[in-house]
């Protein structure tokens, strides 16, 4: 939408340039797209007098003249204008000036006389299409005065990229009303510009028809077509248009054709409403028909075009053949010529559908369609018609002799109801009611106290304001975004809780990422299968048909990839989804994390040259975290392999006694330098069937540690007391696991015993045969107060105790 700043002013008079306006329009109402300076090229030229003026000595056709440009200096100037006067005033173009066709002026002779300027014509300005002689201006400026204030073609152009959900914007006066509600101005529904008071002939209605004295309006369709307005002008003259009219128009880059065809385009720029004017006398029975188009029917618009209208086009007919395409374009046989003396002026609502409809059917654009298509203010359909009729008067004569209104107004919209404690909550702040109200009235809305709650009724231009949502967009923007605040609050947007599979992949991503592993994004194919895995009928590719059972066949294969590269340090992770396959069903569809570890733990270092490899022991101790993570609250535990288990299985990772994944020692095609991989898989959530959980339950979680479709997490505040530790260093029977010495630790240590660390495993001078020597490091702790060396030597006696009557297990002596 072209919006001219000097246009806007007639609406909502102010003194605000137009790059300010553009930039209040931009923050809190419509994307400015650019802005345009007219008459910007006019900026070098100055109001110049003729001082003396006489015949050119070797020319007949030429004057030599004497020019005050106001410098101090009278100016030798050679003019060829038939029309150069001594005492008048003249466009003048210094030395130096670059003309709007690109042409400088400089210094120059002519037949012997020197020039030094050029006294210039409306066209040479690109003011008009004149060059029999020179611009006269008819000013008091003194000389030297800058052309533009004289002339006062300055103006800007604005251009605003008004989306569909806001048509009252594609116009002037729609335009002004934002900028007075913005800026705070005042808004005229009439612009300044037109001087002639509007008719106030009482206009004669109908429902569906209506027949007056000088013409009749019929509506066969009245879905089609709600609302039809007709006036009858007598006695204008068609001809040029008045200057001002002429500027409006070329502001916004139409031209001028006639002052009645002038007014109608001023009308639908400057109001939004397209109208049309009929010459009446060329309109059969001196009637209007609203109807779909009958079989074999054809009209030539007013592009010159013969176009066969389909049948069930909505057209505007007279009594005998289609005039008029609705809400598109004019007919050429009952256009407005300079013969024309009475009108019919069109202001019509027609329906956005159907405009659309004949505009697709005859491909046609135009800038009535494109507003009526969007939506055009069926409330303000006869104020705007008796305003293009007072405007016609103005400028061509005339009197308004009858006004035909067929149709009815539209209906009154329901009210919406606007509660500011909703507002507060949506954007973050609450707003003082008193402003609520304010802004939502300069927006033309009616504001009326209903208890806690604003009852608003939105005016007729604003289609968009539905639902209480709608008007608290409305006052945030006219607040500004910028004044509201941008942090985070302590509530979620939505109601719906995030899927628990999906919290617990984001926890299990957070530890795996702070552990420094890095994450792969595979696809979910691979290029071994067999009974396992499914295939797919149509397969990306077909080197890698089937779906994969575990993601670590995945990663195994990423990690060859960094082998064959010499990359042999890696700590990979992928969380994504495996499929088992069901006789005569889809396959079953797992969330499962994987990792794999090889090479060295940590990077090369001074003190540690050759850093140690991962081993399957920083494997189990990875699945514990990734359990812990992905079940919080939950009871983890990692049981060895047992006899007729897969070779490479090394522990199965269960949580509250349920097998959810596993610790493997990963078999790859690697290199002899290569240090061994280590995997970790653990199921996250099944995707759910009709024979599985139902959706958003987590199929390894313990039903009784959720709540609804969320886990129930506790936490505990961070320890204000000194921790007490001590190591055990106990000689183990080779039969007897780690895992059984710990449970049995943690079983006899009590509620106070807050961790039980392996930290050491010897075998060598000091240790019987048949059996191992493993250090514990035990830390106890009281949530209130420090523990004493007696309390601590107490546990650790108990603690020994128990180990020698249930195990055999004894300290070693050091």
């Amino acid at each position: 939408m072209i919006v001219s700043h000097e246009w806007l002013k007639q609406f909502v008079p102010h003194t605000r340039s137009a790059d300010e306006v553009g930039e209040a329009l931009s923050r809190h109402c419509v994307t400015l797209d650019g802005i345009e300076s007219l008459g910007a090229h006019l900026r070098d030229f100055v109001v110049a007098q003729v001082v003396e003026a006489g015949r050119h000595p070797n020319s007949d056709r030429l004057w030599v003249t004497k020019v005050d440009d106001g410098s101090g200096t009278l100016l030798d100037v050679v003019c060829g204008a038939p029309n150069v006067v001594t005492g008048n005033k003249y466009p003048f173009a210094r030395t130096g000036t670059v003309m709007p066709g690109g042409l400088k002026i400089e210094k120059r002779k002519i037949r012997g006389e020197t020039s030094n300027g050029m006294l210039c014509s409306a066209r040479e300005l690109g003011l008009g299409e004149e060059h029999d002689g020179i611009l006269t201006l008819d000013t008091t400026a003194a000389p030297g005065t800058p052309l533009l204030e004289v002339l006062q073609v300055a103006d800007a152009r604005l251009d605003l990229d008004v989306l569909p959900n806001r048509p009252d914007l594609l116009s002037h006066r729609g335009v002004a009303r934002e900028v007075a509600a913005i800026l705070g101005g005042t808004l005229r529904e009439l612009p300044l510009e037109l001087s002639e008071p509007l008719s106030e002939l009482p206009a004669l209605q109908g429902d569906t028809g209506v027949r007056g004295g000088q013409a009749s309006v019929t509506l066969h369709e009245p879905a089609e077509c709600s609302r039809y307005v007709a006036v009858v002008i007598r006695g204008v003259t068609v001809g040029p248009s008045p200057e001002w009219l002429k500027a409006r128009l070329e502001s916004v880059g139409l031209r001028s054709i006639s002052n009645v065809v002038d007014v109608t385009n001023y009308v639908l720029h400057g109001f939004g409403q397209p109208v049309h004017a009929f010459d009446l006398a060329r309109l059969a029975g001196r009637s209007i028909h609203v109807r779909r188009t009958r079989e074999g029917e054809s009209l030539v618009t007013l592009d010159g075009v013969a176009r066969a209208l389909p049948a069930g086009t909505t057209v505007i007919c007279d009594e005998e053949r289609p005039v008029a395409l609705a809400g598109v374009m004019g007919g050429l046989d009952s256009e407005v010529t300079d013969a024309t003396m009475e009108l019919l002026l069109e202001v019509a609502h027609f329906d956005a559908r159907f405009v659309r409809r004949v505009r697709k059917a005859m491909g046609l654009n135009t800038d009535a369609s494109y507003r009526f298509e969007r939506g055009v203010d069926a409330g303000d359909t006869l104020r705007v018609a008796r305003a293009a009729a007072a405007l016609i008067v103005q400028v061509a004569g005339g009197e308004v002799v009858e006004v035909l209104d067929a149709g009815a107004p539209p209906a009154a919209r329901p009210a919406v109801m606007l509660r500011p404690a909703r507002l507060a909550r949506l954007l973050g702040a609450p707003i003082p009611d008193a402003v609520i109200a304010q802004h939502l009235r300069a927006l033309g809305c009616e504001v009326t106290a209903a208890g806690e709650a604003w009852q608003v009724l939105a005016p007729s231009w604003r289609h968009d304001l539905l639902l209480e949502v709608d008007l608290i967009e409305e006052v945030a923007r006219l607040v500004g975004f910028d004044a509201l605040p941008d942090e985070l609050r302590a509530f979620r947007p939505g109601t719906a809780p995030d899927h628990p599979v999906h919290l617990a992949s984001r926890r299990v991503r957070d530890l795996l990422v702070g552990q420094g592993l890095a994450e792969a994004r595979p696809m979910p194919f691979t290029a071994t299968g067999g009974t396992d895995t499914p295939r797919v009928i149509n397969p990306l590719a077909e080197d890698e048909p089937y779906l994969r059972a575990t993601v670590l066949d995945t990663l195994a294969r990423r990690a060859e990839y960094n082998l064959s590269r010499m990359q042999g340090n890696l700590r990979l992770f992928e969380i994504g989804n495996v499929f088992t396959p069901r006789a005569g069903r889809l396959p079953l569809e797992e969330t499962r994390v994987g990792a794999l570890l090889m090479g060295a733990r940590r990077p090369p270092h001074f003190s540690e040259p050759e850093p140690p490899a991962y081993d399957r022991w920083d494997a189990r101790d990875l699945a514990e975290r990734m359990a812990a993570a992905a079940f919080p609250g939950a009871a983890v535990q990692t049981q060895p392999r047992s006899v007729g288990d897969d070779p490479g299985l090394l522990w199965t990772v269960r949580v509250d006694g349920r097998a959810v994944g596993s610790v493997q020692q990963i078999s790859l095609d690697k290199p002899v330098w290569a240090s061994e991989a280590f995997g970790v898989e653990v199921t996250l959530g099944v995707m759910p069937s009709d024979d599985l959980a139902p959706p958003g339950r987590n199929a390894h979680a313990p039903a009784e540690r959720e709540s609804g479709a969320t886990r129930a997490v506790t936490y505990a505040p961070l320890p204000t007391t000194p921790a007490a530790e001590i190591d055990l260093a106990l000689l183990v029977p080779d039969g007897v696991s780690a895992e059984t010495v710990e449970q049995a630790l943690r079983r006899a240590g009590g509620e106070l015993l807050e961790q039980v660390a392996l930290f050491d495993e010897f075998r060598g001078a000091g240790v019987p045969a048949g059996h191992r020597s493993l250090a514990w490091r035990l830390t106890w702790r009281h949530p209130e107060r420090t523990l004493r060396d007696k309390e601590i030597d107490g546990r650790r006696a108990r603690l020994l105790d128990l180990l020698e009557q249930e195990l055999g297990i004894r300290p070693r002596a050091l």
